[in-house]
C-alpha cells in the first residue's frame, strides 16, 4: 500500500465523504480503500501502490463541497543508498526554518518584558478599540490605537499584510490571528477573518507580530509534490532545474519582429523579453539596481499575453506583487489580484478577486440564500404542530436549509471561477496561492518578480502550474532572510536563480545595462565589483546632483555626489543595545543627525531623504534622536534590508560597526552593502571607521573608490567645517 495525502479540505470532512470521492471519481471499490486518517484539512489514506499515480491524476484539483482538494503522494528517499535528495532536503529545512520561527515568536513573547517587545517594534501595547466593521470581502475590521487619541503608535515592525496575534494584554483568557491591513500613525487596523468572540470583554488589547506558518506549509506541499510529479511537462522543466539536462530556447524573434508597448525599453531590456519569449523551459532576467526590471517583466507579461498565453505573475511580497499588479492595471491588461485584500495596497483592492466577487450577481442571490436559510433555520425551533407531524416538519426544514446553504456555496463558487476565468494575468505572492481557488488551472508561464529574495521552494509553487518559468531578480542584491543559523548554514538562502546561475551559467539569463537611478559615481564602484563594469548611466542620469533640484542651494556640498566620513581614531566606539544583542553608535548617529540638518538647510526636503543602517538598535536610536516631526514629514529611517527596493534623492548611510579587533558582522556579506550603496539617486553619505572596515578586502576596496573620486574625508574635517 501506498500512502496518498488529500489536502484542502473543506472544514469537518468526514471519512465516508473521503469514500466516496475515492470511489466516485479515483474509481476505487470499497476494499481497496484502506485505512483513513484525518488531521485538520489533511486526510492521509492507504491505496493500493498500482493505482497511486492514477488517483493522484483523478483527484487532484478535483472539488469536494465547492472547494478544489490537493491530491500527493508520500515522498520517498533514495532506496539505493539512502541519500537525501533535493527535495527531502528542502522539506527538512523548512521543518528547521518553521521551528526557528516558532521558536523566536515564543521568546518574544515569554521572555522579552511586554516594553521591550514594544521597543524592538515586535508589539504593540496597550491599545483601545476604536472602532469595528464588516468589509474587505466580508472579513471584520478592528481599529485600534492608544486611550489618548492624539498620541502616535511607536515605531513597529508591523506593516500592512503582517499576520499577527491580537490578545487580551490583561490576561491570557483571549486570543486571535489576524492581518495588518491599514496603519497609520495614530491607529492601526486588523481583519479577522469573522468577528471575535466577546472583544467587549477586552479593556487593554495586545498585538504581537506572529510567523506565516500557512506559508510555510506550502512550500512544503510544493516540495513533495515536486519531486512526485509525474506530468510529462513538469517532470522535463524539474530536470532543468536540478541540473541534470540544459535549458532550451527556440530560435528567438528578430528584435526589429516584436512589437514592442514600452518604446522607451533600452536594448538590453529588449533583448532580455526576446530571451524569455524565447525560453522554453526557464531563463533569469538579471536586473541590478535601478535598471528597470519590474518595467521588463511588465513588457514580457504583455507580449505573452498578446501570445494569447495566460500568465501567472508572482513575487515573494505584497509590495513587489502590488507594483506589477498596479502596471498591469494602468496599461489595461485584463488582470486580477488574488490573496488577502489586508496585504493589498488600498488604493489596488478594488481590483481584488475577493472585492470583484463580492458584486458579483451570484454572490448577490447567495447572500439571499443565506438569508432564507438563517430564517428557516430559526423556524426549526419553534413548535408549531402535533408531536406526529413535527419531527417530520423539522426535518423537511433541516434538509432544506442545507439545500439553501449548498446552492449557496456552489454560487459563490461559480462566481469565483467566472471573474478568474475572465482574467489573462493572475497577480499574486509566491506564497499566497490557494488550492482551492485554482484547482488543476495551469499557465503558459509563470513569472517570479524579486526571485533572489524568495527562499527556492517559494518559486517551486507557481512552477508546478506552469509551462514555463521566469526568474527575475539579481543574486548581488540581498538573499532571503533566514531565522534558522542550521538552515543558513545548509544552503537555505541560496536562491534559485543563484543556484541556477552557478549550474548552467550565464546563458540562460540577459543583464538589464542601463540604470535609471543613480550619478554614475555612485554607480562606478557597484558596476565594477558586482557586474563585471557593465552598467552604465542613462542619458541625463549619470550628472544629476543634489544642486540640480530647484529647490536646493549651489554650492560645493550640494554638486558633489559622493561623500565617505571616516571616523577613525575618533572613538566613536559601537555598544550593545541594553537588554539586546542588536549593536549601535551613538557618536555615529550625532554625526548623522549634523549631515541630516545640512542636506535640510540646503532646500532638500525630508521626503527626499533616507538614513539608513544596518543594525536594528541604530535605527531605533536614530528615529529618538532625529525625532516625530522629521518622520511625520517624510524622512524615512530603516534598515537595509527594509530600504532593498527603494531609491531617494540622497542617502545618509551608518555603517556602526567600530572596534579593536576589526569585527564587522553580517557586513561581511558584500551584497548587503551592495543594496545600500545603490539607493541615492544625486547624492550618497557614508560614515563608517576605516580602521574597523578597511581589514575586509571589500570594504578596503570600497575606500580607496571613495579615495580616487575625491571623496573621502575625516570626521575631524567634519568637526571643523
Amino acid at each position: 500500500m501506498t500512502l496518498l495525502f488529500l489536502d484542502a479540505l473543506p472544514p469537518r470532512t468526514r471519512r465516508g465523504t473521503i469514500v466516496r470521492l475515492l470511489i466516485q471519481v479515483g474509481k476505487l471499490t470499497r476494499q481497496q480503500v484502506g485505512r483513513i486518517e484525518i488531521q485538520g484539512r489533511r486526510a492521509t489514506i492507504e491505496v493500493p501502490s498500482r493505482h497511486a499515480e492514477r488517483l493522484v491524476r483523478l483527484l487532484d484539483g478535483s472539488s469536494l463541497a465547492n472547494q478544489f482538494v490537493r491530491a500527493s503522494l508520500q515522498r520517498e528517499r533514495n532506496s539505493a543508498d539512502g541519500e537525501e535528495t533535493h527535495f527531502d532536503k528542502f522539506v527538512r529545512l523548512l521543518e528547521l526554518e518553521g521551528e526557528a520561527e516558532a521558536r523566536q515568536a515564543w521568546l518574544r513573547a515569554r521572555k522579552l518584558a511586554p516594553e521591550e517587545a514594544e521597543r524592538r517594534g515586535h508589539t504593540l501595547l496597550n491599545l483601545r478599540l476604536r472602532e469595528e466593521e464588516s468589509g474587505l470581502g466580508g472579513r471584520w475590521l478592528m481599529t485600534f490605537g492608544k486611550a489618548n487619541r492624539e498620541e502616535s503608535l511607536p515605531w513597529t515592525r508591523l506593516t500592512v499584510g503582517s499576520p499577527v496575534v491580537l490578545s487580551n494584554q490583561e490576561s491570557e483568557d483571549w486570543a486571535v490571528r489576524g492581518v495588518v491591513s491599514q496603519r497609520e500613525s495614530h491607529a492601526v487596523q486588523i481583519a479577522l477573518e469573522s468577528p471575535p468572540d466577546s472583544p467587549d470583554e477586552v479593556h487593554r488589547f495586545r498585538l504581537d507580530q506572529a510567523n506565516d506558518e500557512i506559508a510555510l506549509q506550502r512550500q512544503r506541499e510544493a516540495m513533495e509534490r515536486a519531486e512526485n510529479a509525474t506530468d510529462e511537462r513538469l517532470v522535463e522543466i524539474r530536470k532543468v532545474l536540478l541540473g541534470e539536462v540544459a535549458p532550451q530556447f527556440a530560435t528567438p524573434e528578430p528584435l526589429d519582429s516584436i512589437d514592442f508597448f514600452d518604446p522607451s525599453l533600452n536594448d538590453s531590456q529588449k533583448n532580455a523579453v526576446q530571451l524569455a519569449l524565447s525560453a522554453e523551459d526557464v531563463a533569469l532576467i538579471h536586473g541590478p539596481p535601478g535598471t528597470g526590471k519590474t518595467t521588463t517583466v511588465v513588457e514580457l507579461i504583455r507580449q505573452a499575453v498578446r501570445r494569447k498565453q495566460m500568465v501567472l505573475a508572482t513575487a515573494p511580497s505584497n509590495i513587489a506583487v502590488d507594483n506589477l499588479f498596479e502596471r498591469l492595471l494602468n496599461a489595461g491588461e485584463r488582470v486580477v489580484r488574488l490573496g488577502h485584500p489586508a496585504r493589498v495596497l488600498p488604493e489596488l483592492r478594488e481590483h481584488t478577486l475577493d472585492l470583484i466577487v463580492e458584486s458579483h450577481d451570484d454572490v448577490r442571490l447567495a447572500r439571499e440564500l443565506y438569508k432564507e436559510a438563517e430564517a428557516l433555520q430559526q423556524r426549526t425551533n419553534r413548535r408549531s404542530r402535533s408531536a406526529a407531524n413535527q419531527y417530520l416538519y423539522q426535518r423537511e426544514l433541516r434538509q432544506e436549509v442545507k439545500r439553501l446553504r449548498a446552492d449557496a456555496r456552489r454560487l459563490e463558487a461559480q462566481a469565483v471561477q467566472q471573474v478568474i476565468n475572465s482574467a489573462d494575468i493572475l497577480c499574486v505572492t509566491t506564497t499566497g496561492m490557494d488550492a482551492e481557488l485554482l484547482g488543476k488551472r495551469t499557465f503558459d508561464l509563470a513569472v517570479v518578480d524579486e526571485a533572489c529574495q524568495s527562499v527556492e521552494p517559494g518559486c517551486w509553487i507557481p512552477l508546478l502550474r506552469a509551462n514555463k518559468l521566469i526568474l527575475a531578480g539579481d543574486p548581488c542584491q540581498l538573499p532571503p532572510t533566514i531565522v534558522s543559523d542550521e538552515a543558513q548554514r545548509e544552503g537555505f538562502g541560496i536562491s534559485l536563480p543563484e543556484r541556477l546561475l552557478s549550474e548552467h551559467g550565464t546563458k540562460i539569463s540577459q543583464l538589464l545595462e542601463v540604470q535609471y537611478r543613480m550619478h554614475e559615481s555612485i554607480m562606478a564602484f557597484s558596476s565594477r565589483e558586482f557586474y563585471e563594469d557593465r552598467l552604465q548611466a542613462a542619458e541625463g542620469v549619470g550628472q544629476w546632483v543634489l544642486a540640480d533640484l530647484a529647490h536646493v542651494e549651489r554650492n560645493e556640498w550640494t554638486t558633489q555626489p559622493l561623500l565617505f566620513i571616516d571616523t577613525v581614531g575618533a572613538g566613536y566606539d559601537e555598544e550593545i543595545e541594553p537588554e539586546g544583542e542588536s549593536k549601535l553608535n551613538p557618536q555615529e548617529a550625532q554625526l548623522v543627525k549634523s549631515q541630516v540638518e545640512k542636506l535640510l538647510a540646503a532646500g532638500l526636503l525630508p521626503a527626499e531623504l533616507a538614513v539608513i543602517a544596518p543594525y536594528a538598535a541604530q535605527v531605533r536610536y536614530l528615529r529618538n534622536l532625529l525625532g516625530s516631526e522629521l518622520r511625520d514629514a517624510g524622512l524615512e529611517i530603516d534598515s537595509i534590508d527594509g530600504f532593498q527596493g527603494r531609491e531617494k534623492e540622497a542617502i545618509v548611510l551608518t555603517c556602526v560597526r567600530s572596534n579593536k579587533d576589526g569585527e564587522i558582522g553580517f557586513l561581511k556579506d558584500a551584497r548587503r552593502m551592495n543594496v545600500a550603496l545603490t539607493r541615492a539617486r544625486r547624492k550618497l553619505i557614508v560614515i563608517g571607521d576605516s580602521g574597523t572596515l578597511g581589514g575586509n578586502p571589500f570594504y578596503q576596496r570600497l575606500l580607496e573608490s571613495f579615495e580616487a573620486q575625491h571623496a573621502y574625508h575625516s570626521v575631524w574635517e567634519e568637526i571643523s567645517y
